[in-house]
């Protein structure tokens, strides 16, 4: 029997998808890169000859080939497209930050489920060798109780550039950028906090919108600081965990965008030699002996995200992750904005999609 080959378009072929789509559908045997949605350049087809050039969205969900569309544009727009593409019968990867709003990722969702759709939300950074390292020192729970993590994503970007994607009143700033990262790597690992409070800032000259960001998740037995800030010139450790027992501190160690930007070529193996990886600090108490452990990093691979997606459209396992996911992300991102936007302490009900 031949294998199932879901035919993919991507809605833009910029940064994102030059980088994190596009290499990795090249390498999978089980998706084909069918076409772009390009407005202006051409340029898909340099690089896949074979890939078709759509110059509208209706022509794309017009095609009854098309299995799977990629919505990798401008945040503000992911909503309206991704929309369209599931009302035309169409699975949807979106990309983060998911929505603008947690109404609209509700809206998404439960459009999906009344298609018969499978709606993913792109949050690769769960597949990035530090998180996955950081997750697995949590779930060894030397630490345990848990009390305080903080999560920073830092960069050193001193001057506005004016990018589409980050420096957009409409699709946000870096809250919307790495903030959704961080926050979507929270919920994964600790839930849906109570409540939240947080500060924004704009700190360079100039600038439209946030490059600063403190947020704080408030959960009845720990707090949860996501951070970040575009004047890091010496970036602070990604991931930092406290603990009755013990903690543990973990650098930034993921080089899979580094080494895509470079045009490395995506495997299933071990293609970023995460075994040279900068190990994590664990501290922790044995039986009132302190000790100290260097953490070899886990393998990262954002292989890992399409083989979950593929698994879910050909064989209905679960999704690596869910339009009802997004919702709980946007959930807490909206009431983080409303708190720095407010300074003051804002409650989070979150409504149960899956009841």
């Amino acid at each position: 029997m031949s294998q199932q080959i879901i035919n993919t378009v991507l809605l833009g072929y910029g940064f994102s998808g030059q980088t994190f789509f596009a290499p990795f559908i090249k390498q999978h045997e089980g998706f084909n890169l069918y076409g772009v949605w390009e407005r202006s350049k051409k340029r898909v087809q340099k690089d896949f000859p074979e890939a078709k050039s759509f110059e509208t969205l209706e022509a794309i969900l017009a095609d009854d080939q098309v299995d799977l569309v990629v919505v990798n544009t401008p945040i503000d727009t992911h909503f309206e497209f991704a929309h369209k593409a599931l009302e035309a019968g169409k699975n949807v990867i979106c990309e983060k930050a998911f929505t603008t709003t947690a109404e609209e990722a509700k809206t998404l969702h439960l459009l999906a489920k009344s298609k018969g759709m499978e709606l993913f939300v792109f949050q690769n950074r769960r597949y990035d060798s530090d998180f996955r390292t950081f997750k697995k020192v949590l779930e060894s729970e030397k630490l345990d109780p848990v009390v305080e993590v903080t999560v920073s994503y830092d960069f050193y970007v001193p001057k506005v550039r004016g990018d589409v994607h980050t420096e957009h009143a409409k699709s946000g700033g870096e809250f919307n950028n790495r903030g959704s990262h961080i926050t979507d790597q929270a919920v994964s690992l600790f839930g849906v906090p109570d409540a939240v409070i947080a500060d924004f800032a704009a700190f360079r000259p100039n600038s439209p919108v946030e490059d600063y960001f403190l947020a704080t998740l408030i959960y009845p037995d720990k707090r949860v600081k996501l951070r970040a800030t575009d004047i890091s010139l010496a970036s602070q450790p990604g991931y930092i965990a406290h603990g009755m027992n013990g903690s543990y501190i973990q650098d930034r160690t993921d080089v899979q965008e580094d080494l895509l930007l470079d045009g490395a070529t995506p495997s299933r193996e071990d293609w970023t030699n995460s075994k040279n990886h900068k190990k994590g600090v664990l501290t922790y108490l044995d039986n009132g002996e302190k000790n100290v452990e260097e953490i070899p990093s886990s393998v990262g691979n954002y292989f890992d995200y399409y083989d979950a997606v593929y698994e879910t459209l050909t064989k209905k396992t679960p999704a690596p992750v869910t339009g009802y996911d997004g919702y709980k992300n946007m959930m807490v991102m909206d009431a983080i904005r409303e708190s720095a936007e407010k300074g003051t302490r804002i409650e989070i009900q979150l409504e149960d999609l899956e009841a």
